[in-house]
């Protein structure tokens, strides 16, 4: 699991971020370590003759079998974990943006996904959303909406027909049409209100994000 972001906007940036993820590819054959695949994209990234923007990753290995997760954040936003218990934890574990120093060091975080766990990690786009009032969404507002969504992810089948707003229509053309699975519903849950937020404003920056989430059942 990788989600990056390259420093810039525009086209030029969509273009370095598809030379991204070819390098964290390369690097993903070699090697299934996080910490050596992010010092190695790094590296990659020092040592290209044509320059490229500063760039976050964020880059986790998940064992399914056990919950088990492995992580490397090279200066990318602190990835979310909401536990069942409702305990939040940020993960941060990693080093600094990639195409800094050739030789800067990575290290590893891990924990365990446990039954009802939420992992969301995201770019600095969603943070940073603005209002028509130049008001940024903000990280307290996106660990609010997490916390919502997660609480409501089991009943989201059924909601009402009737849609009120961006976040409610994100709802039902998405899980109903798709039967989503609890993760989805927290994904668009949490997009929705963004969505909500920025209202009519142009978007600032790309928003990405990404929901693991394990079952309970």
């Amino acid at each position: 699991l990788a989600l990056g972001d390259i420093c810039g906007k525009g086209l030029a940036a969509g273009m370095w971020t598809t030379h991204l993820v070819g390098l964290v590819g390369a690097r993903v054959a070699v090697t299934s370590k996080p910490e050596a695949i992010v010092a190695g994209v790094n590296r990659d990234i020092c040592l290209l003759k044509s320059f490229m923007p500063l760039a976050s990753l964020f880059l986790a290995k998940l064992d399914s079998a056990t919950g088990i997760v492995k992580y490397c954040s090279a200066g990318h936003p602190p990835a979310l974990l909401l536990r069942a218990n409702g305990e939040l934890e940020l993960l941060s574990e990693g080093g600094m943006l990639l195409g800094v120093v050739p030789a800067a060091p990575y290290v590893c975080g891990s924990f365990e996904l446990r039954a009802g766990d939420v992992l969301m990690i995201y770019s600095d786009g969603i943070t940073e959303s603005l209002n028509c009032t130049g008001e940024e969404f903000g990280y307290g507002r996106l660990e609010a909406k997490l916390r919502l969504a997660q609480a409501s992810a089991a009943d989201a089948a059924s909601r009402p027909d009737t849609v009120s707003s961006a976040a409610d229509a994100v709802h039902e053309s998405q899980l109903r049409a798709t039967q989503a699975s609890d993760a989805n519903a927290v994904l668009f849950s949490v997009l929705g209100a963004v969505q909500d937020f920025a209202a009519a404003c142009p978007l600032v920056d790309d928003m990405s994000l990404a929901i693991v989430r394990r079952d309970s059942r």
